[in-house]
C-alpha cells in the first residue's frame, strides 16, 4: 500500500492537523476498480501519535491485497472530545476529518456501509463516541477503549484537572453527550455494527467495565461482537485483536500466508 502523510488546516481546532493514510495500490489488490474505496479511520491512544498504527504494526504489509484506505489522524489526550477548555476534537475528527479526506481523496466511499472506525484505549472510547454520535460510520470498533467509567473513580479523582478538562465534572458525566451508554440509547435508527475487544487481565481496570457495558448496548438492539480474551492493555495484546477486527469489517480481508505473497516475490538466482 501506499504511505502518505498529510497536513491539513483544520477549522474546528483553529490549527494544522497531521494524518496518515495508507492506500490501496493498482496492481496489488484483486478486482481493484479504484473507485468507492472502503476507508477505516484508526485512532491512537494516550501518550501516542497518528504515527503509532505505523510503527507498532504491519498494516501497510497485512493490508496489501485489500482493497481499503487506512486514515490515521492525530488526536492529542483529547479524548477526541470537544473539551470543555474550547478545543473541539470531536467537530475535528467526526465531522471535519471525513470531508477533508474525501475532498482530497474523491474515490473513498461515502456511504456508511463502507466506512468504519476504530481505535485502541483512547481511541476506543474516541471510535465509539465518534460512531454513535454521526451517521457516517456503518461499522465501530474498540480494543480496550475506555467504554464505562465505573470503577474508574479513583483514577479521576487522582488527575481531576485532566479529566474535568476533558469532560467536565464527573458528576456531570452520566446521561451526558459523552457517556457511551447515553449516545447508544440516544441513536434510535440507523446502528452502526459494533465490534468490541477486551483483555480479561486488562491492566488499567476496564475489564470489568466493558463487561458490564456490551451486554446493555446490545440490549439496545445493537449488532455487537464481543470478544474476551486473556491479554493486557499493550500492542501485544492488540496485534492478534486487530486480526480479528479486519476478519470482521466487510473488505475481504485475506489474512497473510507464503501463498498468498509469492507472486509479489523475486526469484533469488
Amino acid at each position: 500500500m501506499a504511505i502518505l502523510h498529510v497536513e491539513y488546516f483544520s477549522d474546528a481546532l483553529h490549527m494544522k492537523r497531521k494524518v496518515n493514510v495508507l492506500y490501496p495500490e493498482v496492481g496489488k489488490v484483486e478486482n481493484f476498480t479504484g473507485t468507492d474505496i472502503p476507508v477505516l479511520y484508526l485512532l491512537h491512544g494516550m501518550t501516542d501519535t497518528e504515527n503509532e498504527w505505523l510503527s507498532r504494526t504491519a498494516l501497510d504489509r497485512m493490508l496489501h491485497h485489500t482493497n481499503v484506505a487506512l486514515v490515521m489522524p492525530e488526536g492529542d489526550l483529547s479524548f477526541y472530545t470537544n473539551t470543555t477548555y474550547g478545543m473541539n476534537y470531536y467537530d475535528a475528527i467526526a465531522k471535519e476529518l471525513p470531508e477533508k479526506m474525501h475532498f482530497f481523496f474523491p474515490n473513498l466511499s461515502t456511504k456508511p456501509e463502507k466506512n468504519f472506525i476504530a481505535g485502541v484505549s483512547m481511541g476506543g472510547y474516541g471510535a465509539m463516541h465518534v460512531g454513535l454520535g454521526v451517521e457516517n460510520f456503518g461499522y465501530v470498533g474498540s480494543l480496550s477503549g475506555l467504554l464505562n467509567i465505573h470503577g474508574l473513580e479513583d483514577h479521576w479523582a487522582a488527575d481531576k484537572a485532566y479529566w474535568d478538562g476533558v469532560w467536565g465534572p464527573m458528576e456531570k458525566f452520566p446521561g451526558s453527550d459523552n457517556e457511551i451508554i447515553t449516545q447508544a440509547k440516544n441513536r434510535t435508527e440507523n446502528k452502526p455494527k459494533i465490534f468490541s475487544w477486551i483483555g480479561k487481565q486488562d491492566n488499567i481496570g476496564l475489564y470489568p467495565g466493558t463487561k458490564e457495558i456490551i451486554p446493555q448496548i446490545e440490549a439496545l438492539g445493537y449488532d455487537v461482537t464481543f470478544h474476551e480474551e486473556d491479554g493486557i492493555h499493550s500492542w501485544y495484546s492488540w496485534l492478534p485483536a486487530i486480526q480479528e477486527l479486519l476478519l470482521w469489517l466487510p473488505i475481504g480481508y485475506v489474512p497473510e500466508s507464503n501463498a498468498n505473497d509469492a507472486k509479489y516475490t523475486f526469484a533469488m538466482s
